[in-house]
Formats: structure tokens, C-alpha cells, sequence
């Protein structure tokens, strides 16, 4: 799912997209490069040819962030995670991987090979650059920035700071010298907020002594990082609480249900508005048979919702994602997130004996935080293999 962002590509069974504010930092890198740093390194030049450097530049460099972000997202499908889409925006790039790491070798290897392939692709264009001749020319001029700006984008990602490479790096350590990944995840967001820290206090001191521009990213920067790193150590801890927990303790165990043979109707004011509900699981006796929900009452006109039953208009029971009570939580909320739905049946020998929606597992969650729960037996994770 892209959010906010414009598919650009699809790589393999990755979409590619551009956030919104992508389009802000790509004018500004662009600019600042046809106007700074071209003319100043490399005089002489036509302004023309120092505008086609700067949008060619800035173009190569989201393409190297794209390179970067494919690196940790084919790394983590061949550990077993599903990557649904990688999203350029504002500060580079982020891959939407479903799901943590099973241990903390696979946390290691997705993190690290983002800034080993950063670093292998700088040393590439900096070979090239020689090759070339290392003259003053534009291409030697661009592909000598593109050589500095991915070293530099991998020193960046190696900083300790969540959600920084370097500060899943970081947990990936502390993982596995401790064992535990809720102790690995407090140690990498305390020094990735530590991080942020420096870098709006930099951002300041650039400010008061001149140097406006370069002050603001780094505040920018710094808040970024504080932010992503409370978000997505609240993210981890949800993740910890849910690790071991199967969907039969936290679903509605006495879901609200309707008969195929009722009409939309009786659908409608007797279990939609009644119950404030949006779906509903179909059944005979216990046997599940499908699921109704507004899209397809909707698609009816409502002077025939007093002759049209259920059955005609519900989505099938074969054609349902259905769980099982000993499902893993953490698998069944992966479901919902990837395909978009908001419930769940859950289904055993062809009963239905509940329904998990996303509220369930959010006030699970909810609890457990405002209890302060400690993990349960078999919601740690375990060192690496």
C-alpha cells in the first residue's frame, strides 16, 4: 500500500512510489546542485548545462536511494518477509516490510546490506569517474557526485540512531548478545532519540552562526528521526505483546451473524444500524457460508432490498480470508493489513467460532500497554540462529 504516494514502477511483486513531498526535495536538490555546487567545482560551463547536470544528478540520486531500499527489500523476502511496496518521500526512502524479523541474523543482514550496497555503489561510480578521466566535464562532474553522495548516504545510515540502519544494526547486536528483543528494541530507540538530539542541537548552532539553510535540515532531520523512532518503537513493542498470542484469545468469540435466506432489509435495520456494524458473517446453523458487508448492499437499489436475500448478493465462503483459533496473531494482522479488510472469521472444521477485527487487537494492545504487561511466555524473541 503507497498511502499518499504515486506508483511509479513495479519491481518484481514490489510496487515503487513517490510520496507527495518527493517532488519538493527533488526541485530543491536540483537547484541547489544547477546554481552551488556545479558552478563552483566545475566552472566554465553554460548555465543550460548546469541545470540538465542538476535535474540529471537529482534524478541518480532518488534512483541510488531506490537501489538502497531494493537492497534491504529483496534481502528480507529471501529471509521470509513479504515486502508490499517501497515509498520515496522527503528524506530518501522506506520499504513496507510486513512483519519483523524472525531473529537477530536476519535483522543484521536486512539491515546492513542498505548501506553495503550504498558503499559498493559509490565505489563503482568513483572507479568509473577515474575511468573517465577525472575531468571537468559534466558527466565526469555528475558522476563524481553521485560517487560522494552514496558513500555519504551509507556513512548517514550507519549512524546508531532508530530507525536508521545503523540503529537497527544496533539492535540487531544487542539482540544477540541479550536475547531479547524487547531490551534490544529500548536500547535502539534511546539512542536513536539520543541521536535526534545532536542533530537539532547541531541544526541550531548552524543557525546562529550564518548558516541557515544547513541548520534547518539538520533540525529537520533531527525531528524526523526522534519521531520515526517513538513510532516505531511503539510499533516493535506492539509487536512484542502480540508474538505468541493466538487469534482465539483475542477475537469476539459471539459475533453478530445473519441467515443467508434473510433480506437486505432485515440486513439493514435489524443487524447493520442496530449493531453499528459495517460486515457481517453469513451462516447455517454454525457452518460459515459467506460474509455480507455494505459494499454489497450498496450495490442494490433499495426497493429491492425487501425481495433480495442474503445469499444472492453475499461474498462466498470460498472466496474468504478465514483464520483459525490457533493462528498466530501476528499472521492474522498481516492479513488484514495486506489485503485491506478490517475482520476476520475464524473458522475450525468449517464452524465459524469467532471473528478477529482490527479494534480486537488494538484494544488488546491498548491493555496491555495501560497494564504495563510484561511479555508472556513465548512472546520473546530468541538469540540468533
Amino acid at each position: 500500500m503507497l498511502g499518499n504516494s504515486i506508483r511509479i514502477a513495479r519491481i518484481g511483486d514490489i510496487d515503487v512510489g513517490v510520496h507527495y513531498s518527493w517532488i519538493l526535495v527533488f526541485l530543491l536538490v536540483a537547484w541547489s546542485l544547477a546554481v552551488g555546487l556545479f558552478p563552483s567545482q566545475f566552472p566554465g560551463i553554460s548555465i543550460g548545462i548546469y541545470w540538465i547536470m542538476g535535474f540529471g544528478a537529482s534524478l541518480l540520486l532518488f534512483v541510488s536511494v531506490l537501489i538502497h531500499e531494493l537492497a534491504h527489500s529483496f534481502t528480507a523476502e529471501a529471509r521470509g518477509l513479504r515486502v508490499s511496496s517501497i515509498t520515496l518521500f522527503i528524506f530518501g526512502g522506506v520499504s513496507n516490510i510486513s512483519g519483523e524479523p524472525r531473529s537477530a541474523r536476519d535483522e543484521l543482514l536486512i539491515s546492513a546490506v542498505g548501506p553495503a550496497s550504498s558503499l559498493v555503489l559509490g565505489g563503482l561510480l568513483y572507479v568509473l569517474w577515474l575511468a573517465l578521466g577525472a575531468g571537468g566535464g559534466p558527466v565526469e562532474g555528475v558522476v563524481l557526485y553521485l560517487a560522494s553522495i552514496n558513500i555519504l548516504l551509507a556513512l548517514f545510515n550507519l549512524i546508531p540512531g532508530f530507525p536508521l540502519d545503523g540503529g537497527r544494526v544496533l539492535r540487531a547486536i544487542v539482540w544477540w548478545v541479550s536475547g531479547s528483543i524487547s531490551t534490544a528494541t529500548r536500547v535502539a530507540v534511546a539512542s536513536g532519540s539520543v541521536v535526534a538530539f545532536l542533530f537539532v542541537l547541531g541544526g541550531l548552532f548552524l543557525l546562529f552562526n550564518g548558516a541557515f539553510i544547513s541548520g534547518v535540515w539538520l533540525i529537520l532531520i533531527g525531528w524526523f528521526l526522534r519521531t520515526a523512532a517513538d513510532a516505531t518503537g511503539r510499533e516493535s513493542q506492539a509487536t512484542n505483546w502480540l508474538r505468541g498470542v493466538t487469534v482465539g484469545r483475542v477475537m469476539n468469540p459471539r459475533p453478530a451473524t445473519v441467515d443467508p435466506e434473510e433480506s437486505l432489509a432485515q440486513l439493514v435495520h435489524e443487524h447493520i444500524l442496530r449493531r453499528s456494524v459495517r460486515a457481517l458473517p453469513v451462516v447455517e446453523g454454525e457452518r460459515l457460508v459467506g460474509m455480507v458487508t455494505l459494499n454489497e448492499v450498496r450495490d442494490i437499489p433499495k426497493e429491492q432490498w425487501e425481495t433480495t436475500p442474503v445469499r444472492t448478493v453475499m461474498m462466498r465462503v470460498d472466496d474468504l480470508r478465514t483464520v483459525p483459533p490457533q493462528q498466530d496473531l501476528t499472521t492474522a494482522l498481516r492479513l488484514l493489513a495486506e489485503h485491506d479488510i478490517n475482520q476476520l472469521p475464524v473458522v475450525e472444521d468449517g464452524r465459524l467460532v469467532g471473528l478477529l477485527s482490527r479494534s480486537n487487537v488494538i484494544r488488546y494492545i491498548e491493555v496491555r500497554e495501560e497494564l504495563g504487561a510484561p511479555p508472556e511466555e513465548g512472546e520473546e524473541g530468541g538469540r540468533a540462529a
